[in-house]
C-alpha cells in the first residue's frame, strides 16, 4: 500500500509540475517573462524532478547529511509558502465578494488593459470590457478611460483597441472613451491615468471605478492606493472556471513581484 501511494505521489508531482510548466512556457513565449511566470515554472521543474527521480533524490540525501538538511528546509519553506498561498485565496476571496457589489456614483471609470491578440481584446481583456460596459451606461457624467500600450507586434494601443471593442460590442460611443495609450503594466495603467484625469478636471481624491478581472482585485487595489487614489472602487470581471485557479496561482507570484519592485 505504502509503494502504491509513493507512486501515486510522484505521478501527481510529475503531472502538476508539467501543467505549471506548459502553462508558464506558454505566457513566456508571447513576452510575459517576469516573476509570476519564472517561478512558477521553476517550481514546477522542481516538482517534475522529484517526480522522476525520487528514490535517487532520497537516496543521495541519505548519504549526504548537508543536502538532506538543505533538502528538509528547503520542503519546509514549501509548506510554509502552500500556507501563505492559502491565506492569499481566502484574502482574494473576501476582495472578490467586495467587488461584485453595486457601485455608487464615480467620477471615472478605469478600465485596465489585460492584452490583445491580433488587433483584438483577449478573452480575459474582453470581459473586463463587458464588465465595464453596464456601469458606463449607467452613469453618463462618469469620465471612461481605457488603458494600455502597444503590445508585442501590435499596430495599435490597447487602450484603442479596447475603446473600439466598447464602441462595437457596447454602442458607447467611441468619442466619449478617452484614452492612455503608454502603459504596459498596472502600476503603469494607474499612474498614467492619473495624467488624463487630472487634465480633464477629475481629482484621484474622488470615488474612481477601477473595473479588472477578479484574480487581480488585491493587487490593483494596493497600487492604486499607493499611488494616491483614494477612493479606488474596484469591478471586478468574472474568470471562467477552465482557467481561475491557474490565475489565482500566477497572481499570486505577481501579487509577492509588486511587493518586491515597491509598487504598494
Amino acid at each position: 500500500m505504502e509503494k502504491k501511494l509513493l507512486i501515486i505521489a510522484r505521478v501527481v508531482l510529475v503531472v502538476l509540475g508539467v501543467i505549471i510548466m506548459v502553462d508558464c512556457a506558454v505566457l513566456m513565449a508571447v513576452g510575459k517573462i517576469n516573476f509570476g511566470t519564472v517561478v512558477p515554472f521553476l517550481l514546477g521543474s522542481v516538482f517534475v524532478a522529484h517526480g522522476i527521480f525520487w528514490p535517487a533524490i532520497r537516496k543521495f540525501a541519505s548519504q549526504n547529511r548537508r543536502f538532506a538538511r538543505l533538502w528538509y528546509a528547503l520542503w519546509l519553506l514549501f509548506f510554509i509558502w502552500l500556507i501563505s498561498f492559502g491565506l492569499f485565496v481566502l484574502s482574494l476571496e473576501q476582495q472578490i465578494k467586495q467587488s461584485v457589489q453595486p457601485v455608487p456614483a464615480v467620477a471615472a471609470i478605469i478600465v485596465l488593459g489585460s492584452g490583445t491578440v491580433a488587433g483584438k481584446p483577449t478573452s480575459t481583456l474582453a470581459k473586463r470590457l463587458d464588465t465595464a460596459a453596464p456601469l458606463i451606461k449607467a452613469q453618463p457624467e462618469a469620465l471612461a478611460l481605457t488603458s494600455g500600450g502597444v503590445g508585442m507586434g501590435q499596430a495599435r494601443s490597447e487602450a484603442s483597441i479596447m475603446a473600439t471593442y466598447l464602441q462595437q460590442t457596447h454602442g458607447i460611443a467611441f468619442e466619449r472613451i478617452l484614452q492612455e495609450g503608454k502603459s504596459t503594466s498596472t502600476a503603469e495603467n494607474l499612474i498614467n491615468s492619473q495624467v488624463v484625469l487630472e487634465a480633464q478636471g477629475v481629482s484621484i481624491a474622488a470615488p474612481i471605478a477601477v473595473v479588472t478581472s477578479d484574480f487581480h482585485t488585491i493587487r490593483a487595489a494596493a497600487i492604486a492606493k499607493h499611488q494616491g487614489y483614494q477612493q479606488p472602487i474596484l469591478l471586478a470581471s468574472p474568470t471562467p472556471l477552465s482557467i481561475r485557479y491557474n490565475a489565482w496561482f500566477r497572481e499570486y507570484f505577481a501579487f509577492v513581484s509588486g511587493w518586491l519592485l515597491g509598487e504598494y
